[in-house]
């Protein structure tokens, strides 16, 4: 029997760290904000409902971190803090009303520093904030997508006011709170496991791309083996650039030449690949966990006897300084059981076709409404597999 579950799948980042600085702590998650320049780690804890951040940043200046609506200044919250040469930690809670200087928050202090050094021209302070302040200067740090800016000077503040950062600034897109509270990798070290993974490809210098290869499904299995979780592994070098990445199933009907399987820009393979882009297997998008487990009484079928044979992985790149020559190696890692669970593993999507015949964003208007039909058809197949779906 088949079932169908509604799963929408991200996940965040743990990467390799530039700062000389070791953290005062462990902490769960950790990313490169800017490489060799920006390091950030932090952890929630749900009990006290506040999230303990550390900032590495390459300066013996003031360092900001602060959480954005939208990416930009306007309506973000800030902590800065900086560290005088005599040791001492300094540390505001500064709120950024438009694109000018952020002001000091008049209403409640709500980024508390921890301690702090500098060291080897680096400077690290240790904070906290509660998730939700209840604070109208104040930004909420909600489950999913976080947009993080950052900034810092050069130099200390002077009479305790920040000098202009310039080009010293960055933004990205953290899951500083998980959906859920996904395993650890260690759960699944003793299963087998395969991969559909980018192999140094090279990331074309364009400001959005959207990449796709083709996999062929794991041969190595007599028979069908049922996946019961899998981890999405982002590059760690392009952690800035990667957007998003989805594996497509191939209609079974599909015939490749196994010695030259499509690779690079999709739109460049658009015909070879018209009947693999309908069916997903798994996305991810910037913004949750790294490793997603099913349900104990279901498994994603592959390999053996299963019909699909070929994959697509397509990923979206975001390279707006349209950086040349990165390279990637983004994949996707399946866990599998040691024995078939009751229940296939399906995915069930809904909505309607991104085309201009069914998907086309009038011009000059403020909304409109998407309507799409469900036959009666489709509900029926649904019966057929589970009555208890209907």
């Amino acid at each position: 029997m088949l079932l169908i579950v509604l799963l929408l799948v991200v996940i965040g980042d743990v990467v390799s760290i530039s700062s000389p600085i070791t953290p005062f702590t462990a902490y769960r998650y950790s990313t490169e904000l800017e490489k060799g320049m920006a390091d950030l780690w932090w952890t929630v804890d749900n009990g006290a409902k506040d999230i303990t951040f550390e900032l590495h940043m390459k300066t013996t200046g003031w360092i900001a971190l602060g959480i954005s609506p939208a990416g930009g200044m306007t309506g973000a919250d800030i902590g800065v803090g900086w560290v005088d040469s005599a040791g001492k930690v300094y540390f505001q809670d500064r709120y950024a009303s438009d694109f000018f200087k952020p002001a000091m928050d008049n209403t409640t202090e709500n980024w508390l520093a921890l301690r702090g050094r500098e060291s080897n021209g680096w400077t690290a302070i240790q904070f906290k904030r509660l998730l939700d302040t209840c604070d109208p200067m104040d930004v909420e740090i909600k489950s999913g997508t976080n947009v993080i800016i950052y900034a810092y000077g050069l130099t200390d503040p002077s009479v305790g006011d920040i000098s202009y950062h310039q080009n010293r600034r960055g933004s990205r897109m953290i899951p500083l709170q998980s959906y859920v509270n996904p395993p650890t990798e260690n759960k699944f070290a003793d299963l087998d496991y395969f991969e559909f993974r980018l192999n140094n490809s090279i990331v074309p210098s364009d400001d959005t791309t959207y990449y796709c290869k083709v996999y062929k499904a794991p041969t190595g299995y007599s028979r069908k083996r049922h996946a019961i979780a899998h981890k999405t592994m982002i590059d760690s070098d392009n952690v800035d650039m990667v957007h998003h990445l989805v594996l497509y199933e191939c209609d079974r009907t599909v015939e490749f030449d196994d010695n030259n399987l499509a690779e690079g820009v999709c739109d460049d393979h658009y015909k070879e690949l018209s009947r693999c882009l309908a069916n997903t297997g798994v996305i991810w998008a910037v913004g949750g966990d790294e490793i997603v487990e099913f349900p104990e009484e279901a498994g994603y079928p592959v390999g053996g006897d299963f019909h699909i044979k070929y994959y697509v992985i397509e990923i979206r790149y975001d390279n707006p300084k349209l950086t040349p020559n990165r390279r990637d190696n983004t994949g996707i890692r399946f866990y599998l059981g040691k024995e078939h669970r009751q229940y296939d593993l399906g995915y069930l999507t809904f909505g309607t076709s991104i085309n201009a015949l069914a998907l086309t964003i009038p011009p000059k208007v403020a909304q409109f409404t998407v309507d799409s039909y469900c036959p009666k058809e489709f509900t029926e197949v649904l019966y057929f597999f589970d009555p208890k779906l209907c």
